[in-house]
């Protein structure tokens, strides 16, 4: 049932946070009464199962000092408690044969957003209940579309990888096409920037890991080509890269919100909330009531109230200080470390904890609630199945 439970969890997270929510509890509530307290205290004292645990427990302790109300300091603490079963699915995928019957149902439940995403595209008239604004946008927003897409692309091409080199080339070739459609939909469609960079950096790991250097200038070429023809028939991505870099240009505190200017403004206050109280921060769900103190007597985007500050590393700090921020990047290295092997499965980790890196650069994915169910369940998964690949080898 447990079992079960997960892969209904993987599948409901690129589509809906109630489902998401839901199984979460259900999945808990299957788990619990089986537990071997022996075994999974092994995976909590390991560094990949305990730091998330140290981050929670941190997060919860801040609720202490924060100087708020306590509705928002709880609301604050819902970002960590997340990160709870991340060691309880190291603990169940260890001793399961599931996980890959956990990441077939996330790519099924991808590939089914997918279709409906590029059918809403050609034919917005078809009613969807619960589609969003955007067309071609199903369900939430483009960035979590994207970044759904985004991990979805570097399993395929993996997956591409070995079929080839184990003589399956109609896997291989069917792998390609559809990474070749994802990768489309996140072009044409979904554009995200934070996605682009993403994609850039998971493609340089993905070549140094698994090519040689003829390999690496092939694919690079290969890449030079495919992003020439995508620059110059894709209309929306040309605008949202320009874009970028006329916000970046014309910015001013003070004057018209942008995209880029907010993010600029939101990372200078928030170097500045973390100079005020830079050891322990100003405590869980203080980000909100720090903006606001911030933006009495200012104009334009200097008197923006947020409650993100489009920053992990920063939200951390906000909150709990150098101490937060040293305990999320030990949390990274840990979970960088535990896929440093050259499995299926370690590559599927490796590039669910870089899309999270990379991303939370530029947004608190780890906090945000589908992209930090896509890292909770992407690192358990694949990280249970690295520790039952290391158990099998020691026997």
């Amino acid at each position: 049932m447990a079992d079960g439970l997960a892969v209904a969890l993987a599948m409901s997270v690129p589509w809906s946070t109630s489902a998401t929510s839901i199984c979460s509890v259900l999945w808990l509530l299957a788990i619990l009464p089986g537990l071997d307290l022996t075994r999974l205290r092994r995976v909590v004292l390991s560094p990949a199962g305990g730091i998330p645990l140290v981050l929670i427990a941190l997060g919860l302790a801040g609720t202490l000092w924060a100087d708020v109300a306590w509705p928002e300091r709880f609301n604050g603490v819902s970002a960590y408690i997340k990160l709870l079963y991340i060691p309880l699915l190291l603990y169940q995928i260890e001793r399961s044969d599931r996980a890959p019957q956990i990441l077939i149902g996330f790519l099924v439940s991808c590939t089914i957003l997918l279709a409906t995403s590029w059918a809403l595209l050609i034919w917005p008239e078809i009613p969807f209940p619960g589609r969003s604004s955007t067309v071609g946008i199903p369900v939430k927003d483009y960035i979590s579309q994207s970044a759904m897409f985004t991990i979805c692309v570097f399993v395929m091409l993996q997956f591409a990888h070995d079929a080839w080199r184990n003589g399956r080339r109609d896997r291989a070739l069917l792998s390609i096409m559809l990474a070749v459609i994802f990768v489309a939909n996140i072009l044409y469609v979904a554009t995200s920037r934070t996605s682009l960079v993403v994609i850039t950096v998971l493609l340089v790991v993905f070549g140094l890991r698994r090519f040689s250097w003829k390999g690496l200038i092939g694919l690079a070429a290969g890449v030079i080509v495919l992003t020439g023809i995508a620059w110059s028939s894709a209309d929306y991505l040309r605008t949202r890269v320009d874009t970028f870099f006329a916000e970046i240009h014309s910015y001013k505190a003070d004057g018209k919100a942008t995209s880029a200017g907010e993010r600029l403004t939101f990372w200078k206050k928030s170097i500045e909330f973390i100079e005020a109280a830079p050891i322990v921060g100003h405590g869980t769900g203080s980000i909100r009531e720090q903006f606001a103190q911030s933006a009495v007597g200012r104009a334009g985007m200097a008197a923006e109230v947020a409650e993100n500050p489009h920053n992990q590393i920063l939200a951390i700090g906000i909150q709990l200080g150098l101490i937060g921020i040293a305990v999320l990047l030990a949390m990274w290295l840990a979970h960088l470390a535990l896929f440093a092997s050259n499995s299926f499965a370690a590559w599927v980790g490796l590039v669910v904890v870089i899309q999270n890196v990379v991303g939370s650069l530029f947004n608190s994915h780890l906090s945000d609630f589908t992209h930090g169910w896509a890292y909770v369940i992407g690192v358990g998964v694949a990280g249970g199945a690295v520790l039952k690949e290391r158990a099998a080898r020691k026997a």
